[in-house]
């Protein structure tokens, strides 16, 4: 006959300091976008269209007014990608892409205000990336902040409550 081996009854302690039940200092919505950094923007594109079904959402380059980069932004159900490429050889991106190769530059997040996600992340240790800052088109406004994470990768706040 087998035999059943319990466990005494113990009540768990919390450690002292630590608040019954921490509240969520970042309710995260979704992922916004994700941003790779790559060699060629327009053939990644291109891949990930027929290789993935992803469809075109914008563009944005020299044509646009964008005079440092081109990016297309694609899109497969709710997963977006950004694909950016430098212009010139001599910029931010294009360094980035020779010391990593292709590769995630920004995670970007949604969430319901950037603002308070930016000032609670910097103030639990996150360091700035980019302090909350409002972009504004036809469309509405969007505000955006961000902390630099693992390597040279960064998370984006991304708040899109006035923006249609």
């Amino acid at each position: 006959m087998p035999t059943t081996i319990t466990a005494p009854k113990t009540k768990t302690q919390k450690p002292k300091g630590v608040p019954a039940a921490e509240e969520d200092f970042l309710p995260l919505q979704g992922t916004d976008y994700v941003e790779f950094y790559v060699g060629n923007a327009k053939q990644a594109a291109h891949f990930y269209k027929t290789a993935f079904g992803f469809q075109s959402l914008a563009y944005s380059g020299p044509e646009t007014g964008v005079k440092d980069r081109a990016s297309y932004a694609i899109r497969q159900n709710r997963l977006t990608l950004l694909l950016t490429t430098p212009v010139r050889a001599n910029n931010p991106i294009a360094d980035h892409i020779y010391k990593h190769g292709d590769g995630v530059k920004a995670l970007a997040l949604t969430v319901e205000d950037a603002t308070s996600a930016w000032e609670e992340t910097t103030k639990r240790g996150g360091k700035s990336y980019m302090e909350p800052k409002t972009f504004s088109d036809k469309h509405g406004e969007v505000v955006m902040s961000g902390i630099h994470t693992y390597g040279d990768v960064v998370h984006l706040f991304i708040e899109r409550e006035n923006y249609r």
